[in-house]
Formats: structure tokens, sequence, C-alpha cells
């Protein structure tokens, strides 16, 4: 991992007699893109509003690039851009009038604030909406405008709380993509409902559920296998035999979905550098067409699930 621009070392949250977080420590690199991801009322707000300098820990502490989030949280807020969920917003101020505040509030001045406006309605194509009252948009709008205040200031960690919540699948679409896009300059900290759009754009996955962190990197959780998808035209018994004599193949699953004439696999089989192009030579020297090779990324909803499944859920 690079240098850590967030460090959390045995955070715990009460709230009067509920533990919301208990002894939680990990540490985000920077450019990092980590998702957070647990049931409602993990923690996971909880742990979004300490790292924001909105909350402090009963105990343990937490920085965001070396600055303490107690005793620096004035300082710290500079550096960071919030978009919690269902982010309240000004609904008096037109959209430009929001967005030059929210810079001003920023830190930024002068000629700095009408350029960090433009670069932000540009990101979010919010461009036809500036001259509107922030109480006529529609939620989807309203969502995108959270969005580019938090943008204003060029932070170095963005911390989104369901940012597509509310969003039509090309406005999700666009936000995966300037996610995306951040990668590598900025450091981002996301928490979605939504599985496949985290595992779309995350490259380390944690988990909480009830407070406790259940790992750092639920991606690594699958195990040392690796999954590949195939499509081969050939008999499925024969097709079998081939891959299976290959060393180190664990187990293949026939999937629907293949072309005419062909049957498509799950492979699953040790992670060795050579392995795929081992199980394509097979099949090509046998004399079986292989039109489709492809990795498959860890199942991170059946990983989900394993690790948040409670006791009393699993004796039931």
């Amino acid at each position: 991992m690079s240098s850590p621009i967030i460090l959390a070392q045995n955070l715990v949250k009460w709230y009067g007699p509920r533990l919301a977080v208990r002894d939680v420590s990990f540490a985000v690199g920077e450019g990092e893109v980590v998702g957070l991801l647990g049931p409602n009322g993990s923690g996971k707000s909880t742990i979004f509003r300490i790292l924001t300098g909105y909350l402090t820990p009963s105990s343990g502490s937490a920085s965001v690039a070396g600055l303490d989030v107690g005793t620096e949280s004035l300082a710290l807020r500079h550096l960071v851009g919030y978009v919690p969920e269902n982010a309240p917003l000004y609904d008096q101020m037109r959209v430009v009038e929001f967005l030059r505040f929210m810079a001003q509030l920023k830190g930024l001045k002068g000629g700095m604030v009408n350029r960090a406006v433009e670069a932000a309605a540009a990101r979010l194509q919010l461009e036809r909406v500036l001259s509107l009252t922030v109480s006529k948009l529609s939620h989807g709008y309203r969502q995108r405008v959270a969005i580019a205040q938090a943008l204003l200031n060029e932070p170095k960690l963005l911390v989104l709380d369901e940012p597509t919540s509310g969003l039509d699948p090309a406005q999700v679409i666009a936000v995966r993509d300037l996610i995306r896009e951040l990668a590598g300059r900025q450091t981002v900290l996301i928490a979605s409902h939504v599985l496949s759009e985290i595992q779309h754009i995350a490259s380390r996955v944690m988990i909480l559920l009830d407070g406790k962190l259940l790992t750092t990197d639920a991606l690594a959780q699958g195990g040392g296998a690796l999954r590949l998808r195939l499509q081969v035209a050939g008999g499925e018994g024969e097709v079998r035999a081939c891959i299976g004599a290959v060393p180190g193949v664990r187990g293949l699953t026939p999937e629907p979905g293949g072309e005419a004439g062909t049957v498509r696999y799950l492979v699953e089989a040790d992670k060795r550098p050579a392995i795929a192009q081992e199980i394509a030579a097979a099949l090509v020297s046998r004399g079986f067409a292989l039109s489709e090779m492809v990795a498959v990324p860890p199942d991170l909803e059946r990983i989900f699930l394993d690790l948040t499944r409670r006791p009393e859920e699993v004796a039931a």
C-alpha cells in the first residue's frame, strides 16, 4: 500500500448506551478507491462522520493526511470532500450560488471560485440547471449537486455515502466513470448498497457488521482460486476431461448463455501465472474450438452474505 491518507486505530464510538463502532482499525493508501459495505446500522456512516471531522470517537484515533480528526477537524475539512447520504442542500439558493458559497467555505478565493464551480458543473453535467433554485431540482440533480460541491476544492480524500442513490442508469454510469477518473489522483472512500457498483470501481472492499470490521479486503476473501469463464465447442464430457487433466484445475461448472454449438464453463483453478495458457493449450491440442476465455472477479455478493450472516441465521 502507498503512504496512508487515512489511518484509523482502535476506533470506538458510543451513542449513549449503544456501541456503534467496535475497535475498528484500517488504513487507506493515497489514490486508492475503497468500498465500505455493511447492512443498515453497521456503522458505515458513523465512521464517515468521524473521518470527516463531524463526530469525535469515544476512544481510539484517526487521521487524514496527517491531521487528527479530533483536534484538527477544521483544518481537516479543507482537505476532505464529503457527500453524506441524503445530503442537505440550501433549497432557496440557485445552484450556481450554492456552489460558489460552498467553494468560499472551502477556502477558495477570487477567480478560483468561478473556475472551481465551472469545472465541477462540467464534471457532473450541471450546466443547464445552474440558474435554477435547488428546490426545483429532481432528486437525481440534487445528488449531482451534492457530489459537485464535494469536488470543488480538489480534496485529498473524497467520502461518498450512497452517491448514486436516486440517479438514473446513465447518471450512475457517469458517476462511476468520474470515480474511476479520480482513482490514483484522489483517495476515495465509498459506501453503497449496490454491491456490483462497488465491485466495478473499488480496488479494495471493507465489510462492517454491527460496528465491527470483518475484513479490510473482501475481494481477497474469494480464496486462492482463479476463476475463468470459457466458451468451448465440443462434447461436454470430453471438454470436462480435457480441462480437468490440467494440473491445478479445481472445478468446472457448465453455464447458460453459450453461442450455438458451444458450451460456457466456469473454471476454478489455482492462481498460477501460466494456468490460463495451459488450459487454452490443452483444449486447442485436443481440437476443441476455444472462442472465449475471460477472468471472472470474485463473487462479492456471495462473500458479503457469507461474512455478514449472523450466528442465529446460520443455526436457522
